[in-house]
């Protein structure tokens, strides 16, 4: 089942057989996007610059831990900008196939745009036997219908080789997540998981706070006050690696004995969670670049963090969201204040109104529970440049599977 050589020969017929042999086959990835001409996602000349499309990818890939170990994965890829191709080959299933990111690609939106995000079925290569269709569940947003939710009980998912375009209109700024809601528990576990973001309408104005301009704001808060100068988006998140081995050999899943064996920031376990780069493809991957496939990385978002105080300012935003489907986990950033302004997509004032009482406050950790969000600004004024660590304080899970020294742990660098 997992002979790399048998996946690299059966690949070719998937794809080309399976997604894009025939004009009836492409015709089934259709894109909604206002302006739009070529099916990438991208209006074509002059449109509304409210308007905003994406186009994503929901299927299957591998990913690689820090201690070398492979895990077959579900998840999300980004298509945006890939045109349809010819009648016989659609270029946007050919990128979709087994090119499933972890994290799923960062949202970035902005309050009042109205946002057209397709998902695309792309199927599960490597379990042939499954049929699952997908949806994207926007967790913590009020959508005005319900046919966009992405709950299977109330809305439309999405079957293998067919497209579904979800409309947005963004109203609440903050920090959100986003996942399949399709079975969801085994969904969200195979890595079905990212964080999406809406920035204020506000941002762009020039309010002063405690002797500190900004042009960036968390949310609409009058005064300036969830101000920051450089944002980071990074999601905790888990897998157990049993589970994953046995949904590759197609075998009962252990849903009841679900546990943590890999915690990780942005897909990744240290020391990989410093790197700067992508993680390159492991061979378990048929397309991975090693074996001569066109798949590069399924982890191509980096965990470091970084603030060169010249350049880009002093305070840091960390976009904190937690997608683990069986543990809570709190982080720290040693020797760092941390003041939390906002969780849930919420920011903390009284009422939630801008003008209310300030509820934010100061901690040395920040504890999230699956599926919740905090808003985190850390005031590097006056701190020391240097490597600072930001780590769960769990510290069972600072390993790698049972390799030590490891796990839930990042590096802050402040130049």
């Amino acid at each position: 089942m997992k002979s790399t050589r048998l996946h690299s020969l059966l690949l070719p017929l998937m794809v080309a057989g399976a997604f894009t042999s025939s004009h009836e086959a492409s015709a089934a990835v259709y894109v909604q996007c206002p302006g739009d001409t070529n099916g990438d996602a991208i209006p074509d000349g002059t449109t509304d610059p409210n308007v905003k499309c994406m186009h994503l990818s929901g299927g299957d890939g591998f990913t690689v831990m820090a201690d070398g170990k492979q895990l077959y994965t579900f998840g999300f890829s980004n298509l945006t900008g890939t045109p349809r191709g010819t009648d016989t080959v659609d270029a946007r299933l050919d990128k979709g196939v087994l090119a499933a990111q972890q994290p799923a690609p960062t949202i970035d939106l902005k309050q009042g745009q109205k946002v057209y995000l397709t998902l695309t079925n792309v199927g599960m290569v490597m379990r042939p036997d499954l049929f699952d269709p997908h949806s994207v569940h926007f967790h913590g947003f009020p959508n005005a219908a319900a046919i966009f939710d992405g709950l299977p009980e109330a809305s439309i998912t999405v079957n293998m080789g067919a497209s579904l375009t979800y409309f947005y209109n963004i109203q609440e700024p903050g920090t959100y997540i986003y996942h399949c809601h399709v079975e969801a528990t085994e969904h969200m576990e195979m890595g079905m998981l990212g964080q999406l973001f809406v920035r204020p309408a506000q941002d762009g104005q020039s309010k002063t706070f405690n002797g500190r301009t900004y042009t960036q704001f968390v949310y609409n808060d009058v005064d300036g006050g969830t101000g920051y100068h450089k944002g980071v988006a990074l999601q905790l998140g888990s897998f157990d690696h049993v589970f994953h081995e046995l949904h590759l050999g197609v075998q009962p899943l252990p849903f009841a004995k679900i546990s943590t064996t890999y915690s990780l920031f942005n897909g990744r376990g240290y020391p990989d969670t410093v790197n700067p780069g992508s993680i390159p493809a492991g061979s378990e991957n048929p397309r991975a670049a090693v074996n001569g496939g066109s798949v590069e990385t399924n982890q191509p978002v980096t965990s470091l963090v970084t603030l060169n105080r010249t350049t880009e300012g002093t305070t840091l935003l960390l976009r904190l969201s937690n997608l683990s489907v069986d543990n809570l986990f709190s982080v720290t950033a040693l020797g760092l204040p941390m003041r939390v302004v906002g969780q849930g997509a919420r920011i903390l004032r009284t009422a939630g109104e801008a003008t209310g009482k300030d509820l934010s406050y100061d901690t040395s950790s920040v504890t999230l529970g699956g599926g919740e969000t905090n808003d985190v600004l850390i005031d590097t004024t006056g701190v020391p440049a240097g490597t600072y660590f930001l780590y769960t304080t769990n510290l069972n899970y600072l390993s790698n599977g049972a390799e030590d020294f490891g796990g839930m742990m990042t590096e802050i660098v402040i130049n």
